[in-house]
């Protein structure tokens, strides 16, 4: 698009408007996943809800895609597409505590790391993602987990209410009583219903967390999955866990000739105090002997950036996942075999128990696709410093994503580790019901599917 095709639209913005004639132009359009290099025509950063509302409208008015970035984190780069109009809301970061509701304003732009700074500040936390890095906006929107899932459930479960710009132009707040049926919709329906340019969260206190990581070599895989199942099975309520498999990172708590050597991570995380958490420390330690071991009290928002080193912004990546109700003899098996394959030593394995008040939550309550049952979401990350590294660790995702499969309880995934978002597996992951009550919903608020770069729901006819 001509710079003069967007003069008129820079007055009317508070914010700004960055086309391929601007400098700054390849900054604008870069996203976290270094794979992807998309051309948008226009990108508009946004400073207020009304910016939204006008791009919008100068983005439908023109005919142009339209796509919404909040982190830009996604693996997919769903947030920019070729020849289209980038709504970044960037600009939208601010953060507003009030620590006597215990709830927080969350601007559509912020990242996680704003969210636990500002809230930390009063010894209070909501449920986040595991790299600080991430946007609020998509992580929220798809459902949501991290170290207090166990605690307080997915980040979904702790939203209040959001103030959503819809496809129209109109400025909505959607909660329990308010359009209801948009913010039952919002609640792990993705992007499809409009641009959340606001969230509002309920906070629970949060002081030290007590982390315990424990890593062993890949020789000892077998019995580490095994160990670690037994482990999550029995672990205090509320106590936050990640099993990871990863190349331990070159960090000053990892003994040098640790450094870089493949394995699995056992990440558990108590919000109760030092001695439950002691107790559950001594377990694991008396169970089965480990390569290193990191067990400290940390700040909430410390523990929430520990696994940043694994996801560098610019960095090359693919992802896949699956639900398995648990890690059973075969898929252990099929793990343990695979795991030695990968080729870059920045691809993870990341496997998340999902449990306690997590399968509280009745699955009708919310648009969330994956089952409210107790049992594991299990990622496929590939990451790599160059596309040689990419290729072969996404045929090996493939690969292993096809052979656990028919172990998985839910074949659509969790749609906040995609990379592809093709409609079969979107309609799966949601499952038959709860898509059709979705796009009925989609086709009130957005019925000509504007918003239509994500884990597309297609508006009911």
């Amino acid at each position: 698009m001509h710079p003069p095709e967007t003069t008129a639209l820079r007055r009317k913005l508070s914010g700004a408007v960055v086309t391929a004639a601007d400098p700054g132009y390849d900054a604008a359009r870069a996203v976290w996943n270094g794979d992807i290099d998309r051309r948008p025509a226009v990108v508009v950063e946004c400073a207020s809800r009304q910016d939204v509302v006008t791009a919008l409208a100068f983005g439908r008015e023109k005919g142009l895609e339209i796509t919404v970035r909040g982190g830009g984190h996604s693996f997919s780069g769903s947030a920019v597409t070729d020849d289209g109009l980038v709504i970044d809301l960037g600009g939208l970061r601010r953060v507003t505590v009030d620590p006597a509701s215990r709830t927080a304003l969350v601007g559509g732009g912020a990242l996680w790391a704003d969210v636990d700074e500002a809230t930390q500040r009063y010894g209070l936390a909501t449920v986040g993602g595991t790299v600080s890095d991430t946007g609020v906006g998509g992580l929220t929107l798809g459902g949501g987990f991290g170290w207090l899932t166990a605690k307080h459930g997915l980040t979904i479960d702790n939203l209040v209410s959001a103030e959503v710009v819809t496809a129209d132009g109109r400025i909505l707040r959607a909660s329990e009583g308010t359009h209801p049926d948009l913010f039952w919709a919002l609640r792990g329906g993705g992007g499809n219903f409009g641009v959340v340019t606001e969230f509002e969260f309920r906070l629970h206190r949060v002081g030290l967390a007590e982390v315990g990581m424990f890593f062993w070599t890949l020789e000892d895989a077998p019995k580490a999955l095994r160990f670690a199942r037994d482990v999550i099975a029995t672990l205090p309520p509320g106590t936050g866990a990640m099993l990871v498999g990863l190349n331990a990172p070159p960090v000053p708590f990892v003994p040098a000739e640790y450094h870089l050597v493949p394995g699995l991570a056992l990440v558990v995380t108590g919000f109760d105090g030092p001695e439950r958490h002691a107790r559950l420390i001594e377990r694991i330690r008396d169970g089965l002997p480990t390569a290193f071991e990191l067990v400290s009290p940390m700040p909430y928002a410390n523990l929430q950036k520990l696994l940043d080193p694994t996801a560098p912004r610019g960095i090359l990546a693919y992802e896949k996942s699956l639900y398995v109700d648990s890690l059973s003899e075969e898929v252990i098996d099929l793990i343990a075999a695979r795991l030695p394959d990968k080729a870059s030593p920045m691809t993870i394995m990341p496997i998340v128990p999902l449990q306690d008040t997590y399968s509280t939550v009745h699955d009708d309550a919310t648009a969330f696709g994956g089952p409210r049952t107790p049992g594991f979401v299990v990622g496929f990350a590939a990451t790599a410093p160059t596309p040689e590294l990419l290729a072969a660790d996404r045929a090996w995702t493939r690969a292993l994503w096809e052979e656990l499969l028919p172990h998985s309880n839910n074949h659509g995934g969790y749609l906040n580790f995609l990379n592809e978002y093709d409609e079969d597996r979107v309609r799966t992951a949601y499952g038959a019901a709860k898509y059709a009550r979705l796009a009925a919903i989609k086709a009130v608020y957005d019925p000509g599917n504007v918003f239509h770069h994500n884990a597309n729901i297609r508006p009911a006819e």
